[in-house]
């Protein structure tokens, strides 16, 4: 008989060996396990046949295992505890009170509204398991398309047929620049007013990025870029360092220190929203956590 036949008329059976290797009693095993022991005899002969040796042998008022059966006990044991392991993983899963959710967010989202969201939940659902992923926005898109992620929030919120997404929240754009530059006392800028300054940016695939650049493209001119980093509050230190301006969400509750925070004129927002893979079922677990987030825009 090939291995991967035996394995799968072995797999059902590991509890069997294991528990009869330390009762040695065909009885006590059936006992154990739940059965009438007639169906523990019959399991062992079926397996000792599909080995082509017995699993057992006369010992006293009891069984022994064979060498044969022996080496199966112990693969048997050393799989269960990951088996068992597995299930209640698997149970949690589906489990709203205990399950688990994979949430991704861009860094900026972070600071307040994420570890909002958990207080909340928590606070219903106190034995919940979360496992967050940060990253860029092309990042969380790619990974949620992936499996790799079950919820993520976007920011701006993209048009993507893969993605169901639902809009949270509207977050005005302010130009950051130095505390002592020329427009930090103006009630208002235009972006075409910023062509020749230089831009503190983030990376190519974030999303404050790709707002930057269309923005100024919309404005004839394409930013010159001083400096490109992977968070926003290290543009806004570099900016506050005299080291260039930037498009950024207003920081709250106020500017920080150096940085003045000046509206653009007409104004400009990015939504915040929740996505997840489009036509797939969602686990009880991450419907749950989904529907907390989706009811506080209510």
């Amino acid at each position: 008989m090939p291995n991967e036949s035996l394995t799968a008329q072995l797999v059902p059976h590991l509890c069997l060996l294991a528990t009869l290797r330390s009762t040695g009693n065909v009885t006590r095993t059936a006992e154990i396990l739940g059965v009438p022991q007639p169906t523990v005899s019959r399991r062992l002969a079926a397996l000792g046949q599909a080995l082509g040796a017995p699993l057992t042998v006369p010992d006293g008022r009891g069984v022994r295992l064979t060498r044969a059966a022996e080496l199966l006990a112990d693969a048997a044991e050393r799989a269960l505890p990951a088996v068992d392991a597995g299930v209640r993983l698997a149970r949690e899963e589906i489990e709203p009170a205990s399950g688990r959710v994979v949430l991704g967010f861009l860094h900026l989202l972070g600071r307040s509204l994420v570890p909002e969201l958990l207080r909340t939940y928590r606070e219903q659902a106190p034995t919940a398991r979360f496992s967050l992923v940060q990253g860029s926005l092309q990042d969380m898109v790619d990974r949620l398309v992936s499996g790799d992620l079950d919820l993520a929030l976007l920011a701006p919120v993209v048009e993507d047929e893969r993605l169901e997404t639902v809009v949270l929240d509207r977050q005005p754009i302010h130009l950051s620049v130095p505390a002592g530059h020329r427009l930090a006392g103006r009630r208002g800028v235009r972006v075409a007013e910023l062509a020749d300054e230089p831009f503190v940016l983030l990376e190519p695939g974030y999303g404050l990025r790709r707002i930057t650049d269309d923005l100024c493209a919309a404005a004839g001119f394409t930013p010159k870029v001083a400096f490109e980093g992977q968070e926003s509050d290290t543009v806004r230190g570099l900016v506050g360092a005299g080291l260039g301006v930037a498009l950024l969400p207003r920081f709250e509750p106020g500017s920080p220190a150096g940085v003045a925070e000046v509206p653009l004129h007409p104004p400009v927002h990015r939504t915040i929203g929740l996505a997840w893979r489009a036509g797939e079922p969602l686990s009880p677990a991450v419907q749950a956590f989904r529907d907390h987030v989706l009811g506080r825009t209510d």
